[in-house]
């Protein structure tokens, strides 16, 4: 079996002196030490989980708290708020998710308290609806502006076909620009070229 090899030339001293290095194993070895390290770190400390294991109490709950504003602090979610409020909140969920309820009765609950002011997210209908479309409507707009602004101010196209308007039009602006030219001494309409005789 044959193997095609591919030599990249590095170019000046800084390329050269990275060749070395990538070249030796002592790069390539330090590299898979640190991503070892780095993932034996995790395992030990058991912050790894695999993907598919499910969620754990104390992740729905904070999940759950992200979803709702601390009603007694200043643009803060419950999961952020250290006031005793948002930690009965949290206590509340809790118990809730012990006793068995989804988000979806959790949520309610506290929007039964609290009224719909207590969700982080606005409700995608009535007032909440205009603050869920106006980034979509203001990006639509201002892409529409955008695009008025170029096509308004994008110079003429260098292959335009003969007889196209645009070229139809500078040309008449250079001819009107354009002083004329005094008869040459032999009658031709002006000065013969330069080194035909």
């Amino acid at each position: 079996m044959v193997v095609a090899t591919m030599r990249v030339r590095p170019r000046g001293r800084a390329g050269a002196r990275l060749a070395r290095a990538l070249a030796s194993g002592a790069t390539v070895a330090a590299v898979a030490a640190v991503v070892l390290g780095l993932s034996l770190a995790g395992a030990v400390t058991g912050e790894v989980r695999p993907a598919w294991a499910a969620p754990t109490l104390d992740d729905q709950v904070y999940a759950i708290a992200r979803e709702l504003r601390c009603p007694v602090c200043e643009a803060q979610t419950v999961a952020e708020s250290d006031a005793e409020l948002a930690r009965q909140m949290r206590a509340e969920i809790r118990a809730r998710l012990a006793r068995g309820q989804s988000r979806e009765e959790i949520v309610a609950y506290f929007v039964a308290q609290f009224g719909e002011g207590v969700l982080a997210a606005p409700p995608a209908r009535g007032l909440g609806l205009l603050l869920w479309a106006f980034p979509a409507a203001a990006l639509a707009a201002g892409m529409a502006v955008l695009w008025a602004f170029v096509r308004a101010h994008r110079p003429a196209a260098a292959g335009a076909p003969p007889g196209s308007a645009g070229v139809q039009q500078v040309a008449a602006q250079r001819a009107a620009h354009t002083p004329a030219r005094p008869p040459a001494p032999d009658g031709s309409a002006g000065p013969r070229p330069q080194g035909r005789e």
